[in-house]
């Protein structure tokens, strides 16, 4: 049975591949509820830093540090730099990956920083990222900055 957190994060990434966008999707998950969603939307709002993990920590709003060090954050893919970066600054003890085989980020350094990193390798989300990668390579180039 796939974990309901994740699958959320999946449709997160759905619904931003059904908006134009790159299907990533996260949520932030705090004493077993969502308390924030969101999918990357860099093209959608013409943004460059909308990541879906930064969407997803803009739309939990403003949150205490006993809450971020309470939390779990899913993401259907590895977190890049940027997202990474949140993660630490944030304290975010515990961050969920859908899958690290089409993008991976800095997770051995964010696991050096005590952060628990757990990769699922979920179908769904590698097929999403390998037929976007495949029919849009300029702007997944774009998105991960090469």
């Amino acid at each position: 049975m796939m974990d309901k957190f994740l699958e959320a994060a999946i449709e997160e990434a759905q619904k931003g591949l059904d908006e134009g966008g790159i299907p990533i999707g996260s949520v932030l998950v705090i004493d077993g509820k969502i308390v924030g969603r969101g999918h990357n939307q860099r093209v959608q709002k013409g943004s460059a830093i909308l990541h879906a993990e930064m969407d997803c920590l803009e739309n939990a709003g403003r949150l205490s540090a006993a809450d971020y060090r309470k939390a779990t954050l899913y993401s259907t893919l590895s977190p890049c730099d940027m997202c990474s970066g949140a993660i630490l600054l944030y304290g975010i003890p515990k961050v969920v990956i859908g899958e690290n085989q089409t993008f991976r980020g800095p997770e051995a350094y964010v696991k050096s920083r005590g952060v628990e990193v757990e990769v699922i390798n979920n179908p769904k989300c590698r097929e999403l990222m390998e037929a976007f990668i495949e029919n849009n390579p300029e702007l997944w180039n774009e998105d991960i900055g090469v």
